[in-house]
């Protein structure tokens, strides 16, 4: 396929593009713009950070996993092009220079990157927005210090980039959902790309052939969030920065888990669809939205059907979608907040949960009259406990009732061990998290985040 995209201002086209060539070895073999340095080649350290600005405003993305056809339209910056077209230096370059921020070299350009697309938008919460940035030699401390004494500069306007209009570059890169619709009717076993986090790797790690491959990003109408008085929809291209901004007014201890969720470029690519349509057994969304009672929107062709998100997963590797089905959106009611997400990781952020636990309890004058939990990490799909349900629904809110609830566990899972955690932890930490929600609805201080000495 051919596309058309800025590079550091100037206007890049390509032809015959392979479609999972990646960003970063586009930038290094190709165009020797050599800044941007390969780390982990994963989309974990952050090195190869890189600013790309579409309709939605400018993001900081890992190129290591970025495909060459997501960025038909679009514009990139690279560290080259952070500072200005006479070497005027970015203000947080000549802040990182005035803090010592840098020291062996290596993770600095990735650091520029980031604070120069988080400068762009203003956005001052810069342990945050530096996540995604792995540094093992200067420290964290002088890097946020030059993050915080940039925050008040101009932004420059070389770095003003604006996404440039393109003609479709080809049917397998669709401009609605409808498009498709059509396109992957035609051709079912296509593999579809929607952020690239978890496919990127794919390539990268596995090497595989992706023939052919159908890129869901310019599907301007799945990205959509609708909030009625009756349901919130997220569309299946809603990245997950977005959807955690929405989500903060209604659920914010789902919200506070999404900004746990991998980190900053992570998230600006990574998709709700996505996330829920690779069926992994450790995904966070899905036990989050299966406690909200959530359903999942499929759709084939031109015929639609709708579905318990928790009936999706069928086992593990295994979901209830035919050849040509896409997943579309996801929805759940809206509802008087009682979810509680708390996810269990080696490290606080950007890890792979080895438990994530999702309690939504409804309890009326005192009686536990209704009650959604699920739970990822825990067996081959993420799935509810439902005979721990069970053991609640109809009983008083009290410890007792907890309590005699907990041996219900062991019906409902039988984890596997693995690098992550034993199976022995994995099952006692979920009855934990259970404990942990009664005790943090009766007022007691429970995050670690918050308890002192």
């Amino acid at each position: 396929m051919n596309i058309t995209f800025l590079l550091n201002g100037e206007t890049v086209e390509l032809a015959d593009v392979d479609q999972t060539a990646t960003l970063l070895d586009w930038l290094r073999e190709d165009r020797g713009l050599t800044g941007t340095k390969e780390g982990c080649n994963e989309g974990d350290c952050g090195a190869c950070t890189v600013m790309v600005t579409d309709e939605g405003g400018a993001k900081a993305l890992n190129s290591c996993i970025l495909f060459l056809p997501q960025l038909h339209g679009k514009a990139v910056r690279t560290v080259e092009g952070a500072s200005g077209p006479n070497g005027e230096a970015h203000p947080v370059q000549q802040a990182m220079v005035d803090l010592h921020g840098s020291q062996c070299g290596f993770c600095t350009p990735g650091f520029i990157m980031s604070m120069v697309a988080s400068h762009a938008n203003g956005a001052t919460n810069h342990d945050t927005q530096l996540a995604g940035n792995l540094c093992r030699c200067t420290g964290y401390a002088p890097i946020i210090r030059a993050a915080k004494a940039a925050e008040e500069q101009t932004v420059p306007v070389w770095v003003k980039d604006k996404p440039i209009t393109t003609p479709a570059a080809s049917p397998m890169l669709p401009g609605s959902s409808d498009e498709l619709a059509a396109v992957y009717s035609e051709n079912p076993n296509a593999t579809l790309v929607a952020g690239a986090t978890d496919v990127g790797l794919w390539v990268t790690k596995q090497l595989r052939d992706l023939d052919p491959v159908i890129f869901l990003n310019r599907c301007e109408d799945l990205k959509q969030i609708t909030i009625t008085d009756e349901e919130i929809r997220f569309g299946a291209m809603v990245d997950m920065n977005r959807m955690g901004e929405a989500l903060a007014g209604h659920h914010p201890s789902y919200a506070e888990m999404i900004r746990r969720y991998a980190s900053v470029q992570v998230r600006h690519a990574a998709t709700v669809g996505g996330n829920i349509a690779n069926g992994s057994p450790i995904g966070d969304n899905p036990p989050a939205l299966i406690a909200l009672g959530a359903t999942l929107h499929l759709r084939k062709g031109d015929e639609r059907r709708s579905l318990p998100l928790e009936a999706f997963f069928l086992d593990y590797g295994k979901q209830d979608r035919a050849p040509g089905e896409f997943v579309e959106s996801v929805s759940f009611p809206r509802q008087v907040d009682r979810l509680k997400t708390y996810k269990l990781s080696k490290r606080f952020d950007q890890d792979i949960s080895a438990v994530c636990g999702c309690f939504n309890i409804t309890v009326t004058d005192g009686n536990i009259t209704q009650a959604r939990i699920a739970f990822g990490g825990m067996a081959g799909t993420p799935k509810r406990a439902t005979h721990v349900e069970a053991a609640l629904i109809g009983k008083l809110w009290t410890r007792e009732t907890i309590d005699a609830a907990l041996p219900a566990f062991g019906k409902d899972y039988s984890p596997l061990t693995d690098m992550r955690a034993s199976a022995t932890y994995r099952l006692e930490t979920a009855k934990a998290m259970l404990e942990r929600y009664y005790l943090e609805d009766q007022g007691e201080v429970t995050n670690v985040l918050e308890v002192s000495a």
